[in-house]
């Protein structure tokens, strides 16, 4: 059972029995509530504090927990329909509602139901994380000379010097900022390189946190197709011509959600094409600490082949770690690097010490290498496991690709079908996926789901949530079956 949902049925149960307990009265010890439940004092804590922050007990240290007295009163609900005009922005005479869509982003990040698997995460099952690791990093960083003093803003000297050797080529630490995770360093990205109101070029499909940071910018995402070998550079130079454009964002590696790598033939040609049009190449290298066993050598990075100052480069240590640990980089050559530097002091001031120098005892652990490889082998192991049971179950749906490094394989549904009624169908039979329409800037070409292999607890939950989509999805099996 997973912990959130431990804690949930602690707080319910505790919730009604607080009746039988007067105002003020005290309720059983930690200790207590932990062999009556069976659960650890982390959950009976976690439980007890949900309850204190609704209202229904009070904490008293050194003397125990304590029914609250009823809140009688209920605030005014007050009138907020003038934020509709706030809200919108005056243009050509008419009011414009403007609004950020984050509907892409948060289905991969919404908890389901308990009892529903995760097809639709976008990070390592908690079993995947390197804990043990993290926590004794962070104690150890808790512990250093000045750990908790203000950094340099842009980043600790040695955490960028990391960041720079593991980016490659001629990148050097003073290139390196670093960033409160990878999105943080995107949205710094587009913001400094794009004017609002300008194009930006996407592949499409791609990232939809890209895309909500596009439209959150005020910038318009313009597609450019990929296939098997990344995006084509014969419409990227198209592409350009056509809008003006001056940033290109791409995944070269493991791209998101197709799982494509950038062909050998296409990276200096993709170079070659965006600096003959004046043009940025902001490289979101998510998932290189996510190849597969089977990966084989992977590329050095498009900013290491990079001369002129044409890449951005984005890479972060969360995929391969934790949600929690947000500490990523952004790596740029020449006058550039003043201006992402300027919008993130802007933004944020610098990311929390203590966070970076965990950072750093993390990566320079023994354990950290051995995390890295234990991870390539799971996940080239339940790749293989969701794709078989796919293919053995659901022939109904298309896998095009199957990638050799992310956590997601990319699905087509048969044609004609309805993906919004797939997506509530598996939902309904206790599979959460997440959607492809929200990773395309235009009309997708047809039905897509993207199922994450990586969130759930191991192989045996891959091959139960496909017996579930098959209950679910009777359309997707195919005539033979």
């Amino acid at each position: 059972m997973y912990e959130r949902s431990s804690v949930a049925e602690l707080a319910e149960s505790l919730r009604s029995e607080l009746v039988r307990y007067s105002v003020g009265g005290k309720l059983p010890s930690s200790r207590a509530l932990v062999e009556r439940f069976r659960v650890s004092p982390v959950t009976v804590s976690r439980a007890l504090a949900q309850l204190a922050a609704e209202g229904l007990v009070v904490t008293r240290p050194g003397a125990g927990v304590f029914r609250a007295r009823a809140r009688t009163e209920t605030p005014a609900s007050g009138d907020t329909s003038w934020q509709e005009v706030a809200l919108s922005a005056e243009g050509a005479g008419e009011v414009i509602p403007r609004s950020v869509d984050a509907t892409g982003v948060l289905s991969s990040l919404a908890a389901p139901p308990d009892g529903v698997i995760e097809l639709n995460s976008g990070y390592l099952h908690p079993s995947l994380q390197p804990e043990r690791a993290m926590a004794a990093a962070l104690a150890r960083a808790g512990r250093r000379p000045g750990a908790w003093g203000r950094p340099p803003v842009e980043g600790l000297p040695e955490l960028r010097d990391w960041f720079a050797r593991e980016i490659g080529g001629a990148v050097a630490a003073s290139d390196v900022l670093v960033t409160a995770g990878g999105q943080s360093a995107l949205n710094t990205a587009v913001r400094a390189l794009a004017p609002p109101g300008a194009p930006i070029l996407v592949e499409s499909p791609t990232y939809p946190g890209l895309l909500a940071i596009a439209r959150a910018s005020g910038c318009r995402p313009v597609p450019v197709p990929v296939d098997a070998e990344g995006v084509r550079p014969e419409l990227l130079a198209a592409a350009f011509e056509a809008t003006g454009a001056r940033v290109l964002v791409c995944q070269p590696l493991f791209q998101n959600p197709t799982g494509a790598v950038l062909a050998p033939g296409r990276r200096a040609e993709v170079l070659r094409i965006a600096r003959a049009a004046g043009a940025f190449v902001i490289e979101d290298d998510y998932a290189r600490a996510l190849a597969h066993e089977d990966a084989g050598p992977l590329p050095v990075t498009l900013a290491a082949e990079d001369a002129d100052g044409v890449v951005v480069h984005v890479r972060s240590l969360t995929k391969a770690t934790s949600p929690s640990l947000r500490v990523g980089a952004l790596a740029a050559r020449g006058p550039v690097v003043d201006r992402l530097r300027a919008i993130q002091v802007v933004d944020s001031f610098f990311v929390p010490r203590p966070l970076q120098e965990a950072a750093l005892e993390l990566v320079g652990a023994p354990a950290w290498p051995r995390h890295l490889r234990a991870v390539s082998a799971e996940l080239r192991h339940r790749r293989e496991v969701l794709a078989g049971a796919l293919r053995r179950e659901l022939p109904g749906l298309a896998l095009p690709h199957l990638p050799s490094g992310g956590y997601q394989l990319w699905v087509r549904a048969a044609e004609g079908s309805d993906e919004a009624a797939l997506v509530a169908a598996a939902l309904r039979a206790g599979v959460a996926v997440a959607p492809g329409r929200p990773y395309f800037c235009a009309e997708p070409p047809g039905a897509y789901v993207r199922l994450s292999f990586a969130g759930v607890s191991g192989p045996g939950e891959l091959v139960e949530a496909v017996r579930r989509l098959k209950t679910a999805l009777p359309g997707a099996v195919g005539r033979d079956a």
